[in-house]
């Protein structure tokens, strides 16, 4: 079991989009494998790669309640989005100690590449579906807090700021 430390905020690689993966190989199994033993440990319900400093479009998801079910994503893209909402308290262990209220699609379909490294399409519902996508912005450079009003992100920083 590895778990490894997440970058803090503002770390410009929070801000960087990630690389696609060519190939699912033994050592992006392993990045996946790390990854989800540092998801257990927050506890939390997703990963993505850059979130440990792994420049990688690399994803692990895994909203049951029993654990142990990891979805592991290699290049996920939404195929499709549900037109209803669905409102989550959304937060990062890159910036612990605060979180906001954010609507995103109920549900997703994704395509990604799964670990036999084959083209694989899911679809994600409720809690999955919003962590898969807070994931998603990860991997193109973003943060839950930019899909706030400037206010609402401009006074969570703040707050984040104060505690660290």
């Amino acid at each position: 079991m590895t778990v490894r430390a997440c970058l803090p905020w503002p770390d410009k690689r929070l801000r960087t989009k990630a690389e696609d993966v060519a190939e699912v190989t033994d050592e992006i199994r392993a990045i996946w494998n790390d990854m989800i033993d540092t998801m257990e440990a927050m506890p939390g319900v997703g990963l993505a790669a850059p979130q440990i400093g792994v420049m990688l479009r690399l994803a692990v998801v895994d909203g049951s309640t029993e654990r142990g079910r990891a979805v592991r994503l290699a290049n996920p893209e939404i195929l499709h989005s549900s037109v209803e909402l669905r409102e989550h308290d959304e937060a990062s262990p890159n910036l612990p100690g605060v979180s906001a209220k954010v609507k995103r699609p109920r549900a997703v379909t994704v395509k990604f590449l799964n670990e036999q490294g084959m083209i694989d399409r899911r679809d994600f519902v409720g809690i999955e579906a919003t962590s898969v996508q807070h994931q998603i912005d990860h991997l193109n450079g973003r943060m839950y807090f930019d899909r706030l009003s400037k206010v609402k992100r401009d006074m969570l920083l703040r707050k984040a700021k104060k505690l660290g």
